[in-house]
């Protein structure tokens, strides 16, 4: 194996020298985006407390994001919490503030050492106190890795994002930065929590749902979507390498 993305991979014993000669080096997703369903279902399956499905979810997440940064993806964006999760219990949504504070807390140093630089798109302002600083803390720590951006999207909806970004683009106009005539597509994608990745050129969705559920509305106009069976706990590296390795056999027009 001559690449040296895939040779990383192999020496990791992430992958086989077999699984990594099916892929080719030079169309592996540069961003994967992933609507990681079935954390609940995946617990109730097991007869265990749902916080331990999202638990599990979020050690899952750590395999993935190191998988994905193996094979040379440089940007994985997780959907962590939508907008619309707010209408869960009070006590689900308390645990997952607190996994996720403590994922955060707990994997920072693991992520530093990996290269993992850590993102987060979404309005954080709704955000416990102590989850915001986890944030900051995490993503200052992380700030000058460079081998994969990984870029949680929490308290996130892809319509409240478009709205912010209008907003934003109304209060320049309204000061005059701008003028409307400088309204454009580029100029919205400028204004959007993304502004700093290429779009996705992959979305992955567990849990044999078939929608994208308010995840990058604007960003995954062109990008490939494949949809698996696989509750996310369940998803494993293998089941990665099987969605790049369909992503590689498709043609991208774009509209051509």
């Amino acid at each position: 194996m001559s690449d040296p993305i895939l040779t990383t991979a192999i020496e990791q014993t992430i992958y086989t020298e077999e699984e990594c000669r099916l892929l080719d080096p030079a169309h592996i997703p540069r961003h994967i985006a992933i609507i990681m369903d079935g954390n609940r279902r995946w617990a109730k399956g097991l007869d265990y407390p749902l916080e331990v499905g999202h638990w599990q979810g979020a050690e899952r997440l750590d395999a993935i994001v190191r998988a994905a940064a193996a094979l040379g993806v440089q940007a994985l964006t997780a959907y962590g919490f939508s907008t619309e999760n707010w209408r869960r219990s009070q006590k689900e949504v308390d645990k997952l503030m607190e996994i996720l504070e403590t994922y955060l807390v707990n994997k920072r140093s693991s992520l530093v050492e990996e290269g993992v630089r850590l993102r987060a798109i979404g309005d954080l302002r709704k955000l416990p106190p102590t989850v915001i600083a986890a944030f900051e803390d995490t993503i200052a720590a992380t700030a000058s890795c460079t081998k994969i951006d990984l870029i949680i999207a929490v308290n996130y909806g892809g319509r409240d994002e478009i709205c912010r970004g209008v907003k934003r683009i109304i209060e320049k106009v309204e000061c005059g930065e701008l003028c409307s005539d400088d309204i454009n597509m580029e100029l919205i994608s400028q204004h959007l929590d993304t502004a700093h990745w290429d779009d996705p050129d992959l979305v992955i969705r567990t849990s044999g749902e078939s929608r994208l559920s308010n995840f990058l509305t604007w960003q995954t106009t062109y990008s490939e979507i494949i949809f698996t069976e696989k509750l996310w706990p369940d998803f494993s590296e293998q089941d990665l390498l099987g969605a790049i390795l369909e992503f590689q056999r498709r043609h991208r027009r774009y509209g051509e």
